[in-house]
């Protein structure tokens, strides 16, 4: 019998691009190939790449360079979003085989028959306008976690952005398939599942290429509460506009979804919203994170925040530092403006040089240490569940609270991959919290079991 061939996989970018790899390493293990380890040595490459930064070209040909360096015979393959932004930039990488756009990547096996080197690199592509179908995923790498997509391809048009040009238009799997996922990754032992989407509150248009919704993202939160398997979920990230008061309501009294959102702001400045094509302004932003701490003063609130965005002036950029400020929020994640081509922002010519556009990047760091601290200060001397990871590090446990607080405790193998009453007692040098565990509960079936006796 001949050996399978050995294929390893590397992701960049965001949860979403790591649910798709899991789903394309499970349909090639299906067609007979064997996974291997990245750093090892493989018949086949595949790089699923990201399109966020401008570094996707370097960060591509880094890698490509150092597979061919350990396997120089080795069957190169790119996938994702950068893929299918700039195909012929890809064919031009020294050692890359095929390049498969948006609607091939989930056919790579079709594309492995033959696996010898290529003179010239294969582009397989299609026009992103054309609709798209929903490809289910969710990520398995991680025993204490999942990320499920539910969603992808974005309908907006924000001036900055290339990923519905990546992804196309939005669209989205059905309640009834997101369930049978869910039992899924259940059954597997896996605790918290993560809901992905490139538009997440989009949720609930299954006809690609149409805009009208047969369901609704409240209603997918609703169905997730009424599941019978035993997991907590996590809302990854969702727009302003779109996290409608009666879902925040609901959370707030959930018994399986956590008191974490993270919500995309990107400017604080009204001007520069309407620049950027942001659905909403300032206003909307503070009202809704005021509705979420009204309900749950324990919540914890992340922000996408985009810096030097062409014609952002120190006064633009005050009116965000002093919004986000005085905003009753937990954590920043800083994104500092790069010119992306085919994008309306790109032909502004009200360029911020680089060096402010850093300078602004770093005062919003400190900003966002300041406000991590704080939120981790008001928790100390509180009662949280925590969720524990699998591995022991220096003598701890890790894990996640269900409002994002970092825990750990001295390793003991019964609290692996569970989850725990703890007492949060004080925050160590390393940023983490050392907490008491209170009680482990009984797991679901054993729970049920006791009513029953």
């Amino acid at each position: 019998m001949d050996k399978a061939a050995t294929f390893a996989i590397h992701t960049l970018g965001c949860k979403l691009n790591y649910s798709e790899s899991s789903a394309i390493t499970k349909k090639l293990a299906e067609e007979g190939f064997e996974k291997i380890d990245f750093k090892e040595q493989a018949d086949i490459y595949i790089i699923n790449t990201c399109s966020v930064t401008n570094e996707a070209d370097k960060e591509c040909r880094l890698i490509v360079r150092n597979v061919l360096s350990r396997s120089p015979g080795a069957f190169i393959a790119v996938i994702g979003c950068y893929a299918q932004l700039k195909p012929e930039e890809i064919s031009k990488i020294e050692g890359v085989d095929i390049v498969l756009g948006a609607s091939e990547k989930f056919n790579i096996a079709n594309y492995l028959k033959d696996l010898d080197k290529k003179a010239q690199t294969e582009i397989h592509s299609c026009e992103i306008e054309q609709p798209l179908a929903f490809h289910s995923a969710y990520s398995s790498g991680d025993r204490t976690r999942s990320f499920l997509k539910v969603q992808d391809g974005c309908d907006y048009s924000c001036t900055y952005c290339t990923i519905p040009l990546a992804r196309g238009k939005s669209r989205s799997d059905t309640i009834e398939n997101v369930l049978r996922n869910v039992e899924q990754i259940a059954a597997k032992g896996i605790k918290e599942i993560v809901l992905t989407g490139v538009n997440l509150g989009d949720f609930g248009i299954s006809k690609p290429g149409s805009q009208d919704h047969s369901e609704s993202f409240h209603e997918l939160v609703l169905a997730l509460e009424k599941s019978d398997s035993d997991v907590r979920f996590r809302i990854s990230s969702i727009e302003p506009n779109l996290l409608k008061n009666e879902t925040i309501e609901f959370i707030s009294s959930s018994e399986k979804f956590v008191p974490h959102f993270h919500i995309p702001l990107q400017s604080g400045s009204d001007d520069i919203l309407k620049k950027m094509r942001r659905r909403y302004l300032s206003d909307l932003y503070s009202d809704r994170v005021a509705h979420i701490k009204s309900l749950m003063p324990h919540c914890c609130i992340g922000v996408d925040v985009i810096v030097g965005f062409p014609g952002e002036t120190d006064e633009h950029f005050n009116e965000t530092y002093n919004f986000l400020n005085e905003l009753d929020i937990s954590y920043l994640h800083v994104f500092t403006y790069s010119e992306r081509a085919n994008t309306m922002a790109a032909e502004n010519k009200q360029v911020i040089p680089k060096e402010i556009r850093r300078k602004r990047n770093r005062m919003l760091q400190i900003l966002s240490e300041k406000k991590f601290r704080h939120f981790y200060e008001q928790n100390i001397g509180t009662e949280r569940t925590a969720l524990f990871e699998t591995e022991e590090k220096d003598g701890f446990l890790h894990g996640f609270t269900d409002n994002y607080l970092r825990v750990r405790t001295p390793f003991t193998p019964a609290l692996v991959r569970t989850t725990a009453k703890v007492f949060l007692k004080a925050i160590n040098v390393d940023g983490t919290v050392e907490v008491d565990i209170i009680n482990i509960p009984e797991p679901k079936e054993q729970r049920e079991l006791s009513a029953i006796s």
